[in-house]
């Protein structure tokens, strides 16, 4: 029952874009191994301690072998709630990271050494229910967070708003959420592509694809040992199901609506985004005080919050990815970035 870090914040830098290097932009972020990231730039010089940096050159494969996502998977088979989020500038490679490539559809799958956490996630515990033998229930639950809207985004037809709701039994949980069995590698990946198919995106001054919404995975893992005790001997070694969750969060990019060019919608979805980005912030900063100094968690701040809220300070596991660019552009995002996954660093939890 000891207090545990939940698996520090790992950094991931990409490489500069071809658009960056054109431009002539430095590259001002480096990686000095051990963990440490440098940032040098005018008026700027700072060194970031992390349990992982990967930098531009760390492969898909590295990123989930070295970020401790195998044992998550298995923590989650063990009846543990784990979460994995990725955050960072709008363009950093939050959903390339976790999902691969933007254009992968059920017609035209990524190359396997482009797939992101999660296909490599769902590979490994499909992998594993298999090898336990134990009677394993597994199903998704899909949605996005879109303008403070709860969308369910595996359920036929637009997408409607749906209730959070809480309860003592459960805490925050959504309404009428849509959750599908699966029990193949073809049946979860395809269910991914068909709901960030859906997801609302849009192209500003800093990425083509930008996500404008949260969106939220969940796979559910129900398990229940198999004994060999006769059938007519009533409940005798029955084993109580276990129930695990791995939820993968892809927040949507922070980003400073000036730079983005954005107006209209647009800039109130970035206002959106940032107003729930801000909230969970807090609630880490918080978080990260010594149990006897923190006060009020302000959870019911936002729906992201909201949702996030066991992963967070409860009984969670929790593993980041925090994304930024090399850029001298990006300068005052990257830091940003970096300053919120050191605070994310002294947060624990009981899981």
């Amino acid at each position: 029952d000891t207090s545990v870090s939940p698996s520090t914040p790992h950094i991931r830098v990409r490489p500069l874009t071809g658009t960056e290097a054109r431009r002539g932009d430095q590259r001002v972020v480096h990686s000095l191994g051990d963990g440490a990231v440098h940032v040098s730039a005018a008026r700027h010089d700072a060194t970031f301690g992390f349990s992982a940096v990967f930098d531009a050159g760390a492969s898909q494969e590295a990123v989930f072998e070295g970020s401790g996502m195998r044992q998550l998977v298995e923590l989650a088979m063990d009846g543990f709630s784990c979460t994995v989020f990725a955050f960072g500038q709008t363009g950093s490679g939050k959903t390339y990271t976790l999902m691969g490539p933007l254009a992968q559809s059920d017609t035209q799958p990524a190359s396997p050494a482009l797939l992101g956490l999660m296909q490599r996630s769902f590979t490994c515990l499909l992998e594993q229910s298999r090898s336990r033998g134990s009677d394993l229930a597994l199903s998704a639950s899909y949605l996005e967070i879109y303008n403070e809207q709860i969308r369910d985004l595996l359920s036929p037809g637009p997408p409607c708003a749906l209730p959070l709701r809480w309860s003592k039994a459960r805490g925050f949980y959504v309404e009428n959420q849509l959750s599908v069995e699966f029990e193949s590698l073809e049946a979860i990946v395809s269910l991914l592509l068909q709901g960030s198919q859906r997801r609302r995106t849009s192209a500003h001054a800093l990425n083509r694809h930008s996500s404008r919404s949260h969106a939220l995975l969940t796979i559910h893992v129900r398990s229940r040992a198999h004994h060999s005790t006769p059938t007519w001997v009533p409940q005798a070694g029955a084993c109580p199901s276990k129930q695990g969750t791995l939820c993968f969060v892809d927040l949507a990019g922070s980003e400073r609506v000036k730079e983005t060019g954005s107006s209209g919608e647009l800039s109130l979805e970035a206002n959106s985004i940032n107003r729930s980005l801000l909230a969970l912030g807090h609630c880490i900063s918080l978080l990260a005080k010594p149990r006897g100094k923190r006060t009020h968690i302000p959870y019911r701040d936002s729906k992201l919050t909201r949702l996030l809220a066991r992963s967070l300070g409860g009984s969670g596991i929790t593993l980041m990815v925090a994304c930024i660019s090399p850029s001298s552009r990006c300068l005052s995002e990257t830091l940003s970035t970096l300053h919120y996954a050191s605070r994310a660093r002294r947060v624990t939890t009981r899981p």
